[in-house]
This record gives C-alpha cells, structure tokens and sequence, in this order.
C-alpha cells in the first residue's frame, strides 16, 4: 500500500510541448499520469513550471519540473509511508507543504499535479475499486453514479484557433440523448454535419482545426458561429435535442476596461461591458443556450455580479475562480456567478480541486469539469466528472486523440456500469443533488 519509488520524465502534450509524466511504484505495480497545459490561463492559476531562458523546446522544456519530482517530491513521498488507498488527503498536504508557496511556484502545479493524479490511480487499484468510485468516496458524493452530459466544442476561436473569431469556444451538448453513448453518436453526427457545411460556404481549406479539434473557419461573429451549429443540428435531425453554449474566454480580449471582439481582425470592435452584456442577451433570446463560461474578465468582477441577476442560464466561473476555494468564496459573497469550471492543474492536488468542487455545491451551484487545451492522452477527468457526480464535462470536439481519449473512456465506464448508472440529459446542472 506504500509508496515505493516516484519517478518523472518528460512527454509531448497536443501542442508538441513537453510536459510532465509521472510513474509511481508500489507493491501492486506501476501507476501513470501526465499532466495537460492550458493556453488561455487565468491570472491566479497554480503555477506550470517551465524552464525558460534558452532552454530547449524554446523555453518550455520541463526539466525543474521533473527533477522537483525525482529528488523533493519523490523521496519525500516514500520517507513519509502514506498509503495510497486511505491517504489521499495527507498525501496532497504533504505535496502542497512541500512547495509552500500560495501557488505551488516552487515546485510547480505540474510536477505536483502528475504525483497527486498517480497517487489516486494507485490508491483506487489497492481498494480493488476502479478510480472514478475512488474519487466518489474522497468526495463523498451520491450514487447511483451519473454519466455527464458532453459539450462538444465544435467550432474553435480565440486563442486556440488562426481564425478571427474572438470568442474562444461554440459547444453543442446532446441533453436529448438517452445515454452517453448515444450523446457521442449525436455529437459525431453534428460534427460531420458542420464539416459538410464549411466545404459547401467556404471550401475544403476551411476545414482546419484548432487545438481542441474544433473547426475554425474564417467566421468572426457568434451568430455565424451559431447560425452553421443551427444548420448542422437541423441536417442531422437532432433539433431540440442538442442545446448551445459558448466560451468566450473574454479575459483574452480585455483591454483598458473595454471588450475588443475584433482582437484578431485588422479593425478594433471596442464594446463596454454593457453593450457585451446586451450581445450575451440577444444571443440567449435568438439561440438555444444552455450555458455561458467567462463571459466577463477575471478581473471584472462588477460586470459578472450584474450579470448573475437575471441570467437564465448556467454562469461558469473559470479564470474567475481558477478552481480555487479561495475565489469560489469571493464569487459567492459577490454573487458572480452560479457555477464551476473544475479544472485539476489550474489547482495542483485532487484533494484542492474536489474541495473546490464540494464548496461550490454546498452554494447550490453546478461543476463543470474541464479539459485544457493543451491536452494529453490521459483520461483521468473522465472519471473524475463521474466520481463527483458532475453531470457535464467538455473535452473538446469528437476529434483528436487527447480528447477522444476522455469520450472512450467514458464509454467504457457507462459499459462497465450498465443499469446501475444514469444520464444526467437536461438536469446537467443539478445531477449531483
């Protein structure tokens, strides 16, 4: 049940970037994790280790990273003879005590993360128990277990694609299906669909991807992003039974208390917070949606309070809260907001992050678990969004390997479950209760 040796080596993510992959021995054998990356990064996120300067990968190799796990983390964890199975929490302390610093700075979210992710793997095969029931028990969440509702981000923009679009992810969700096998056909289905549809408007060149296996075609408003999702769903005879939702990922377009959608276009398109407001309206009159994430800055936190008030829909918090109990409070004094993105790196231990998750449901508010745009075959978030009982998760387009991995898994889980699971379908935000 002890921990043997930890070990750590360098392993390419979906950008081609190195990033940290952990091995952890005990006497039941080998357990792997590696870590993901983002690129639209909120400002108070644990901190990704890299090396920097002149180093290789041009300054993004993570060599401090995996020498803080062989010769700090490592040795630590084996002197300490916490046991995988019931230890989880003490092991998280040890590995954040470790570090010291408000954002695991010294060591590094990244080399911390992959020991965490691995240490709960190997403690979910000593109980004799599989990893997403591991992480029910940590959490202490309900059963039966809940399948989550996938949002599929089908059209990319912002800082994950070259096109203009500023807003950074269109997603469609299939509430209708009846089970999570039949939401991954409906999205598939969708999704060649929309791919059909940008040849026909714009040509076969136009079918690009972005880094989450979304198109990307020369589109830069989010009606047309809407508009093509519209047709897709209607050609694949799904309407009514796939809803919308958007990431704007508006920290990345913030300047000087203005919101610039026409960032990656020639011309400015300057809009205030409250005639962004008003485009967030008319969108949600015009469009089935169902959910909006960072629609406002991190660092806007009147705009969101303002808009919480009389928002209809599902208001995920990502830059805003960073995963992070300490902005899960601050948003729920404020009123910002009435949901969580939960994503494991931006806080650096699972115990942080299911902490964050059980905080934000004791506010009544939803969790929505999250892939990063930096991805890596690991399917650890798949069992994550079912052991908390999450009921919606986004990994991306059905596309791409990094995030098809999570979709597999996924199934595989629903198969291994049968009668004794349930899809969340339209009561998403609440499957936890």
């Amino acid at each position: 049940m002890m921990i043997r040796s930890v070990q750590a080596a360098p392993r390419l993510d979906s950008r081609g970037y190195p990033t940290v992959q952990v091995d952890l021995t005990t006497d039941r054998g080998v357990f792997r994790a590696i870590v993901p990356s983002g690129a639209s990064t909120g400002a108070n996120e644990a901190i990704e280790l890299r090396d920097g300067g002149v180093s290789a990968y041009g300054g993004k190799d993570v060599q401090k990273a995996i020498s803080n796990v062989r010769l700090v983390i490592g040795p630590a964890l084996v002197d300490s003879g916490l046991k995988v199975d019931t230890e989880q929490k003490m092991i998280d302390s040890l590995l954040k005590n470790l570090d010291g610093t408000k954002n695991k700075a010294k060591l590094g979210a990244n080399a911390i993360l992959g020991v965490s992710m691995a240490c709960a793997r190997a403690g979910a095969a000593h109980s004799g128990i599989p990893l997403y029931e591991f992480l029910q028990r940590e959490s202490g969440a309900k059963r039966p277990f809940v399948m989550p509702v996938p949002f599929f981000n089908v059209l990319n923009g912002g800082v994950h694609s070259g096109n203009k679009m500023a807003f950074q992810e269109t997603m469609i969700a299939p509430v209708g299906a009846s089970s999570f096998t039949e939401a991954v056909k409906m999205g598939s289905e969708v999704y060649q669909q929309l791919k059909k549809i940008i040849i026909e408007k714009f040509g076969p060149s136009a079918i690009g991807i972005g880094d989450e296996g979304g198109f990307a075609p020369p589109i830069s408003q989010p009606h047309e992003a809407l508009d093509l999702l519209v047709e897709a769903v209607s050609l694949a005879r799904y309407s009514g039974r796939i809803k919308f939702a958007i990431d704007p990922a508006s920290s990345e377009f913030f300047r000087d208390g203005n919101y610039d959608i026409g960032l990656k276009d020639d011309k400015p398109n300057l809009h205030s917070s409250e005639q962004l407001t008003e485009l967030y309206r008319s969108l949600l009159q015009n469009y089935p949606i169902v959910l909006l994430e960072d629609p406002f800055a991190e660092a806007d936190w009147d705009s969101w309070t303002k808009f919480n008030k009389e928002c209809p829909v599902e208001l995920v918090g990502d830059d805003l809260l960073v995963t992070n109990m300490k902005y899960v409070q601050k948003a729920n004094d404020k009123k910002a907001c009435n949901s969580m993105l939960l994503k494991i790196n931006q806080i650096g231990t699972i115990s942080e992050a299911i902490e964050a998750a059980n905080l934000a449901y004791s506010f009544d508010w939803s969790v929505f678990v999250s892939h990063r745009s930096g991805e890596t075959t690991d399917d650890f978030i798949a069992d994550l969004a079912v052991g908390l009982r999450t009921g919606h998760l986004k990994s991306g387009a059905p596309c791409r390997g990094e995030r098809v991995a999570k979709y597999n898994r996924l199934m595989d889980i629903e198969d291994l479950l049968g009668e004794k699971c349930l899809y969340a379908g339209s009561q998403f935000r609440v499957a936890y209760k």
